[in-house]
């Protein structure tokens, strides 16, 4: 198998050659990693945030965007599609690495962590990768320090040079996109979870609403969440048929229905004391090969509406 990290340093590149294009930033720590900045200090845009999903996705899988309505409201939609979902979306795009030094916290998606391979869906596909170069994404309030290109290069087993580190708040319009992407993956993983084969599912399909931009965030967390668990829908085209595919979507949830600020108050932030069966779309479509097809869930339009504040 072409390795992840080959396949997203070329997105990397495209990244650097047309920074000022897509209004973001780019600059080397003292240690010589990078670090391109997609919506901390910069404004970064909607193509930024499209090239991001492709680079968290290794290049392989296919973003897209297009208009739609929420309560009468023009929202754009993200639509993502990958014919390699145990790859591209639990071994890539997957936000599995929380990046947390003595000076930085962040969470990071990307193919750096297949580098690492550490995570249980790497032995259930059996792949790991090998290059000398390697990118995270990183979802910060803050741009990553020399410490955390430290700790990715140390745990990658690449030199520091090597290390591109791709930084986004979540309340950014890459944040907003590059969640609204993540339908596909959320549906695949919590499948797995369920004790699925994710060499058993053949292709990937998702699809959310873009969150408005919020002003901190706390915002911006419980709403691209909401995004996801209340406007998200997912089709799956599977090998193998199970009786677990009406767990797949967030209405299976004890907690769905109620706004995520209001489930992550109530736990005070804590965002590892939120139910794992809560970040799902809201409906998904499995589609057996030669066998039945599965429509389960339901998505609220007047939930995302409040919760956008529209």
């Amino acid at each position: 198998m072409e390795s992840l990290n080959r396949m997203a340093i070329e997105l990397v590149d495209e990244a650097l050659e047309y920074a000022e294009e897509l209004n973001i930033g780019g600059f080397d720590l003292e240690n010589e990693a990078t670090v391109l900045d997609f919506g901390v200090e910069f404004d970064g845009g909607v193509e930024a945030g499209l090239l991001l999903t492709e680079i968290q996705t290794a290049g392989m899988a296919t973003p897209s965007r297009k208009l739609g309505e929420i309560d009468g409201a023009p929202i754009p939609y993200v639509e993502l599609s990958t014919d390699q979902p145990a790859l591209s979306l639990l071994c890539s795009q997957k936000a599995g690495w929380e990046l947390t030094t003595e000076d930085f916290e962040g969470l990071g998606s990307g193919p750096a962590r297949a580098l690492v391979a550490e995570e249980e869906e790497f032995r259930q596909i059996g792949y790991t990768d090998a290059f000398d170069l390697t990118a995270l994404a990183v979802e910060s309030d803050e741009l990553p320090p020399e410490s955390a290109a430290e700790q990715v290069a140390d745990l990658a087993e690449v030199e520091t040079s090597s290390v591109f580190l791709l930084a986004y708040r979540t309340a950014s319009l890459a944040g907003s996109i590059t969640t609204a992407a993540r339908a596909a993956e959320l549906a695949t993983y919590r499948l797995t979870e369920l004790g699925y084969e994710p060499l058993d599912i053949v292709s990937a399909t998702g699809r959310a609403p873009v969150a408005p931009v919020a002003a901190d965030e706390e915002t911006a967390i419980a709403r691209t969440n909401d995004a996801l668990a209340y406007g998200g829908t997912a089709h799956l085209t599977v090998r193998e048929d199970a009786d677990v595919f009406d767990s797949i979507p967030s209405t299976a949830a004890e907690d769905h229905g109620r706004p995520f600020a209001d489930v992550f108050d109530d736990l005070d932030w804590e965002f590892e004391e939120v139910p794992s069966d809560l970040f799902a779309p809201a409906k998904v479509t499995v589609d057996v090969l030669g066998g039945p097809t599965y429509v389960h869930g339901e998505t609220d339009e007047e939930l995302l509406a409040e919760s956008f504040d529209l």
